[in-house]
């Protein structure tokens, strides 16, 4: 049995636990939490509002840049100690966001925050992985997994009270505190493992090189990836220069990527990106499977809230109390899979969690504008339910097969699995959103004609209460025509959101055969899950 094996922590795992998903639900809200705030920052700033989206872009390309190298750098400078730097860059660059003066400032302190906020991730869930027996492991990850899928449901909500409220420059200034006891505790509590400190110390001694290159490349790769895919719709895809050179730049970065680090893996080097990983069955159909978890909670936290606003008029902060409910069902859901995860064979909760997914999407089909409140948040209840059961399992599972000592790769790319997901989701909600929209008010248009009985029974009615309304004829005939155009266009979008549900549906469908393909480790056998 190796040192790794009977490492135990100082301290209290759990309180480890908290201390690492402090950070978390700092990071995790600020991929979210500045996206209602968009308008008030234009304003304020003086720019307009398709230049304003380039904070959240800045924040999220910088982002996917780091979480693939995170586990790289640890391996120089020792985790607690990138952990810990990563922390107070983003608390240090939170508060420079709040007091930017000009956008491009506040655009180049987001792209820092982003470098921050990409190595914190990785470096949490490794130090769970690396604080907890396998046996109790999956319990951390629900702790962990509490702040993961309910802060992009909390961090519109939260962004939009404190615009309303206050001032949008606030939604940065609320991560420094959590950033000073972050620091704190992690300081306190927090430490690297023998063999942590044993790579820092090979490192030191063997003239560690950097592989410049492969940071190149993994900055072009997932830099250009992340641009195309959050300005993609905005810019009409391939229909843009612009999106068609970032996407030539992405795939020939990544062709790259793949040559150089399998290059640098048959040498002494250390790869940046340990491709390796992706010969275990486990870890590769897990890392597809945290990408349909994150395409899927992202896309339907996108989703709701703006039906909810646009077609309903509801308040940012009337639909965020609606959405709170898929808060309610992880707080409830996540210490149950936590308690389930060491009694039962991961796999199943897997297949319960992707089976419910898609029997919620199927369900949320039955929306209409004509829906309730409670309506409304039954169905981000029940979808939420299996969020819930996807996380924990996962996270776990994905480990299985996977040597000790490369937990902090595996963290990387797990979590870069689920954060590429994410931006992959919004995308394809505004995309299938947008174009469907079209294709569904272009076959709805056909039946608004003259030879249309019930177009002509319904365009009589509302002339006559017009004109019982005092209006002219001819006044009356043309707002009558624009009430219809409008309930057409209104009747099309919501065609248009329950495609996107059915199409998600589908995907979720698509990962349950997937689930007969992982490993479960053999009871008891603690020493060999790795």
């Amino acid at each position: 049995m190796g040192v790794e094996e009977v490492y135990k922590p100082k301290h209290n795992p759990w309180i480890i636990a908290v201390t690492v998903t402090l950070a978390t639900i700092m990071e995790v809200l600020d991929t979210s939490i500045a996206n209602v705030a968009l308008p008030h920052i234009a304003g304020s700033l003086g720019a307009s509002e398709d230049q304003s989206t380039w904070v959240i872009t800045s924040y999220l390309v910088a982002n996917a840049i780091i979480l693939p190298i995170g586990a790289y750098l640890g391996s120089i400078v020792g985790r607690k100690k990138f952990y810990m730097t990563c922390v107070a860059i983003f608390g240090a660059s939170s508060l420079l966001c709040g007091l930017a003066p000009s956008l491009p400032m506040l655009l180049f302190f987001r792209v820092v925050q982003g470098l921050g906020g990409g190595g914190l991730q990785p470096s949490e869930q490794s130090i769970l992985a690396d604080t907890f027996p396998p046996a109790k492991r999956g319990q951390a990850f629900a702790v962990y997994g509490l702040a993961v899928v309910t802060a992009p449901i909390v961090g519109p909500t939260l962004g939009g009270w404190i615009t309303d409220n206050y001032d949008w420059r606030w939604i940065f200034f609320i991560n420094i505190p959590i950033a000073v006891l972050s620091l704190f505790l992690t300081h306190r509590l927090v430490e690297d493992t023998p063999r942590i400190k044993k790579e820092v110390e090979a490192a030191k001694r063997g003239g560690f090189r950097v592989d410049l290159i492969g940071f190149g490349l993994v900055a072009l790769t997932f830099g250009t990836l992340e641009v195309v895919l959050d300005k993609g719709q905005e810019d009409d895809w391939f229909g843009s220069n612009f999106i068609v050179a970032f996407t030539v730049l992405a795939v020939v970065g990544l062709i790259a990527l793949v040559a150089w680090e399998l290059r640098e893996a048959k040498g002494a080097n250390r790869p940046i990106l340990d491709l390796g990983l992706f010969t275990s069955r486990n870890f590769s159909t897990s890392f597809l499977m945290m990408f349909a978890f994150g395409f899927t909670l992202y896309a339907t936290t996108v989703l709701l809230p703006q039906l909810l606003q646009t077609l309903m008029g509801y308040t940012a902060e009337l639909s965020g109390f609606a959405m709170s409910s898929g808060g309610l069902a992880t707080i409830m859901c996540m210490p149950i899979v936590g308690i389930l995860i060491s009694k039962l064979d991961g796999r199943y909760l897997i297949l319960f969690g992707f089976t419910s997914m898609v029997l919620a999407l199927y369900y949320m089909t039955s929306l209409d504008l004509q829906m309730s409140f409670a309506y409304a948040a039954k169905l981000r209840f029940l979808q939420s339910i299996g969020l819930a059961f996807l996380f924990v399992p996962i996270n776990t599972l994905i480990y299985v097969g996977v040597s000790p000592s490369k937990n902090n790769d595996v963290s990387g790319l797990a979590n870069l699995a689920r954060n590429i997901g994410g931006s992959a989701g919004t995308s394809f909600f505004t995309t299938v959103l947008a174009r469907h929209q079209q294709v569904h008010q272009q076959y709805l248009v056909q039946h608004v004609s003259g030879g249309n009985a019930a177009y002509l029974q319904r365009a009589g009615l509302l002339t006559r209460h017009l004109l019982a309304g005092g209006t002219d004829l001819t006044d009356a005939q043309r707002k009558a025509i624009l009430v219809i155009y409008q309930s057409v266009q209104t009747q099309a979008s919501v065609l248009s959101y329950i495609d996107v549900l059915e199409f998600l549906a589908i995907i979720c469908a698509c990962m349950v055969p997937l689930v007969f393909l992982l490993k479960r480790p053999p009871r008891g056998a603690a020493d060999t899950v790795h």
